[in-house]
Order: structure tokens, then sequence, then C-alpha cells
């Protein structure tokens, strides 16, 4: 007994009209190079520029070394006071920025006339650099450390909210759900079901903010804000590039040290 053959079977395949995914690669990677070609072309940025400013670095180097040692014991202070700086910035940047990203994550059943204007006001926020928040507060409070503090709480309170809110949205659902079955209100669904999540990503963006901030704490200096920025831009302007070499490696050492602790204490909270 024959099999009836379908219709279908017998009809020829359309073709492809989709261009295979490596062409889209292809096409990708010659858009990439397009745009970076054409803002080399715009902005000057060239090898030759390079090659022709490499003469000019060696010699600020050859000034740096060796570095000026003596003057070691003359930045400890500001140093200390930079770290402090980063400190306070970042622990309250930190502490404003946890209401305000909840507000902004729209998994959590808030009203959309809340999130939405808590997002323009983060968005605000972190397109003002941190410089010209400095820049603001000298002009307010004067030069000093008060100042370069209130620009890093700014500027630590827009990255960790944003980081936050996003992590809070990426959550497990599941929890929420279950406690809004058993009729939790939002109070209880927030501290039982969304901070034992969010709460270690959140601890892991504050420790990175924190190494940011020490580096940002040393640049605020330079617009009178406190800090080792202070000594760094005395130095070069009196050409001491051997005294801002000590100023520099002494911060590098100082962020290194954050940076391998806050590992470690990265790796066991996550």
């Amino acid at each position: 007994m024959k099999m009836p053959v379908s219709t279908a079977a017998l009809k020829p395949s359309a073709p492809d009209l989709n261009p295979p995914r490596k062409y889209k690669q292809y096409a990708g990677w010659l858009v990439l190079i397009a745009v970076l070609i054409a803002c080399s072309v715009r902005t000057e940025v060239t090898p030759y520029q390079l090659i022709r400013g490499l003469p000019q670095m060696g010699i600020l180097l050859q000034e740096m070394f060796p570095p000026d040692w003596s003057y070691l014991p003359t930045i400890w202070a500001p140093m200390l006071e930079t770290v402090q700086i980063a400190i306070l910035g970042t622990t309250l940047g930190g502490l404003v920025a946890i209401p305000v990203a909840l507000l902004c994550a729209y998994n959590l059943g808030l009203s959309r006339f809340v999130s939405f204007p808590a997002r323009m006001v983060l968005n605000l926020v972190r397109t003002v650099p941190d410089l010209l928040f400095a820049a603001i507060f000298v002009a307010v409070f004067g030069i000093g450390p008060f100042a370069g503090m209130l620009a890093l709480v700014l500027f630590s309170f827009g990255i960790i909210a944003k980081l936050t809110f996003e992590a809070i949205e990426a959550i497990d659902p599941g929890p929420l759900e279950a406690m809004t079955a058993v009729g939790a209100n939002r109070m209880q669904i927030i501290m039982f079901g969304v901070v034992p999540q969010a709460l270690p990503y959140f601890m892991s963006y504050l420790l990175y903010t924190f190494e940011v901030n020490v580096r940002a704490a040393a640049v605020l200096g330079l617009v009178g804000a406190g800090g080792i920025g202070l000594l760094l831009d005395r130095s070069l302007g009196l050409f001491r590039y051997d005294r801002a070499a000590v100023i520099i490696l002494l911060t590098l050492v100082i962020v290194l040290v954050i940076d391998y602790g806050s590992t470690i204490i990265r790796r066991k909270l996550l």
C-alpha cells in the first residue's frame, strides 16, 4: 500500500534570504573600524602624534626618577586625609543610594510615577563629573576636604544606586511571588525577599566604589578639594616631578592594598 505523499514535501524549499551569521559579524567589525577611524580623524589621534610625543614622555619619566624619598613624611598626613575622604564619601553615598535604588526598581511593584523620576534624578547625578561637583562645592564651602567629601558622596551615590537597582531587578522573583501569595506587605517583601538577595551585590559595589574613590580623591585636590591632590598639584606646578613620583607611588601602594583587601571580602560575600 502506497503512502500518500504530502504536497508540501514536493514543493522546493524557499531560499534562505537571511545572510549568514559570519557576514553579520564582518559587517559589525567593519562598522566599528569605520567609527574608530572617523573618531581618530576628527580628534587628530594618530600614531604619528604618539610617536612624536614619546621623547617628551621619556624626558618626563627621567625627571621623575629617582623619587625624592625625603618628601615622604610630608605627604603621609594628606594621604591619610585622602583615604578618610574616600571612606566618608563612599559610606554616605552608599547609604543614600539604598532607598533610591529601591524606588528605581520596576520589579518591586512601585508606580512608574515614582520609579521614573527617581531614575531621572539618578541619571542627572551620574551626568555631572566628580571634578565639577568638587569645583562647585569648593566655590560654596571653600577649599578643603569637606568639599571633596561632598563630591564623592554624589559620585558614589550615582554609581552604587545604578548598579544596585539593576541587581534588584535581576534577583530571583520566586521568593517575592511566594511572599506576595501568603499576604506579606511591601516592607516585608523588601526586608526578607529583596535584601538577602541584593545585599552581597550591594556590598561588592560599595567596595568597588571605595577603590575608585581613593583614586578620585587624590585628583580632587587639583581643584582645591583637599587631600593629596593639593600637594600633587603643587609639585607639578613647581616642576618637582621627583616629588610627584613619590605621591604617585604611595597612592599606587595604598590602592593595591585596598584592592587586595576588597577582593578577599567580595569573594566571601559572593
